[in-house]
């Protein structure tokens, strides 16, 4: 016996997702003999994409059954039948999730109908329900509708069922939970944590502090610090009696704070290349023509590079963007090697600056703004990011090309002046590592508003 269902949820989060509709059809292998659907109020937020993708909105959810009004019909619904859906192991997830919440253990065994596709209807262009029923005849009334949506499943199932003419590989499709290895005491703090990018902290028994961390989902990796099994994790699995978190909302905070947080308290299954993550810089020189030439070499103690990278292939793939943007020549970036012009100069991408076709002072134009974009040597700035819930922003103070220290503040209130700004500033260290954390932020997150302190 089977159950095929399709379930629509509010969006969000993992696991913090809400049930909005769900359609089951209880089927026999041959027809549906038993059916419920129904709308269901998730008691919580719907994301506006999902909104635009369904149609389903709060005001339509206000006098639904709430989910747990709905609990006792779909166990009956689905007692003793393998669960089938397109993508079973999200619609199933979400089930558990739901029971779980009522403190009801909900298991089944489950069969997707995608993984069943891709073995039995090879060489698809497409396994999405929607183009996959369209390429197979399927009618699909209220696509993104529970409803809709399940009763193309329930025609796709019948077919994939005669096409299996042996019914092996349905039945060796279908998925067992297995029982979690986790122990009672790891799954407790798991449950206890957050979905949300910040920085975390596991501690021993005497409550010292073991590993620093960060994630912008600390559940997640949490979870996989106690079922990965390399040395780091069967550490941490041995020692750990508790873990406490901060919430930081932006990564870049995340990565800064949990910077600060390695040096200050040492914990002993940090790496100690923690506090050494790059090992390339972008340098730059004037050559006996007055030609303003970059390089990327590795870093020396005693030299300041105008920014720095973790690897030597980032730096390169960095330094080829910056070749294009602003037109520069590879032969003066030392990415080209070439005793006359450039190759990039014989296709007419390069103005001839290897051969002084090109004016000095033209050239050095671009290259100063290349420098003067990825240096904040000097500069005095607030980089504002995401905050820890909507109504709120994080800040990070540079001054004089020196990192102070980073805050928040509510988007009820304008940073304008700097006294405020110095106010919502906790003070915190600057040193390489934050240099590198800040300037590889900046080139990999374009969103990220700057605002210089001049015109605040």
């Amino acid at each position: 016996m089977y159950a095929i269902l399709d379930i629509e949820t509010t969006g969000g989060k993992y696991n913090e997702e809400g049930i909005t509709e769900i359609a089951i059809y209880r089927f026999n292998g041959h027809e549906v003999i038993d059916q419920f659907i129904s709308l269901v109020n998730p008691e919580r937020e719907i994301q506006p994409f999902v909104v635009n993708l369904t149609g389903i909105n709060s005001n339509m959810l206000r006098s639904a059954p709430k989910f747990y009004e709905v609990a006792k019909r779909i166990v009956e619904l689905t007692e003793d039948c393998i669960l089938v859906a397109h993508n079973a192991d999200f619609d199933y997830r979400i089930l558990k999730t739901e029971f779980k919440r009522l403190g009801f253990p909900f298991k089944r065994k489950t069969l997707c109908t995608v993984e069943l596709s891709q073995q039995l209807i090879p060489d698809m262009e497409s396994y999405s329900l929607g183009k996959l029923a369209r390429a197979l005849g399927i009618p699909v009334s209220d696509r993104h509708r529970a409803q809709g949506d399940a009763l193309a499943t329930v025609k796709l199932f019948k077919m994939l069922l005669d096409k299996d003419k042996r019914k092996s590989i349905i039945k060796n499709s279908v998925k067992v939970e297995k029982r979690s290895k986790l122990s009672s005491n790891l799954k407790n703090i798991i449950e206890e944590l957050p979905s949300d990018t910040g920085v975390y902290y596991i501690h021993n028994a005497e409550g010292d502090i073991i590993y620093i961390g960060k994630s912008n989902n600390i559940r997640k990796r949490i979870t996989q610090h106690f079922t990965n099994s390399n040395s780091k994790s069967k550490k941490i699995q041995t020692l750990v009696t508790s873990v406490t978190y901060e919430k930081t909302g932006s990564e870049l905070v995340a990565l800064l704070k949990e910077s600060e947080e390695i040096k200050n308290n040492k914990p002993i299954l940090n790496r100690a290349l923690k506090q050494h993550k790059f090992s390339q810089g972008l340098y730059s020189f004037v050559d006996d023509r007055g030609y303003v030439n970059l390089r990327i070499n590795h870093i020396k103690k005693n030299e300041k590079p105008i920014t720095t990278f973790t690897n030597r292939q980032s730096a390169i793939s960095f330094m080829n963007r910056m070749i294009e943007q602003y037109e520069l020549c590879p032969k003066l970036c030392g990415i080209q090697k070439s005793e006359t012009s450039c190759f990039h100069y014989d296709i007419k991408e390069c103005h001839g600056a290897c051969i002084s076709d090109e004016s000095a002072d033209a050239y050095n134009k671009r290259t100063s703004s290349v420098i003067q974009k990825n240096t904040y040597e000097n500069k005095n700035m607030i980089l504002i990011d995401r905050g820890r819930d909507i109504e709120e922003k994080s800040v990070i103070l540079v001054e004089d090309g020196i990192f102070k220290g980073l805050g928040f503040f509510d988007l009820n209130h304008q940073i304008n002046n700097i006294d405020i700004l110095h106010s919502l500033i906790t003070p915190m260290s600057n040193n390489r590592d934050t240099q590198h954390i800040i300037q590889s932020y900046m080139r990999r997150n374009k969103r990220l508003k700057v605002v210089e302190l001049s015109k605040l």
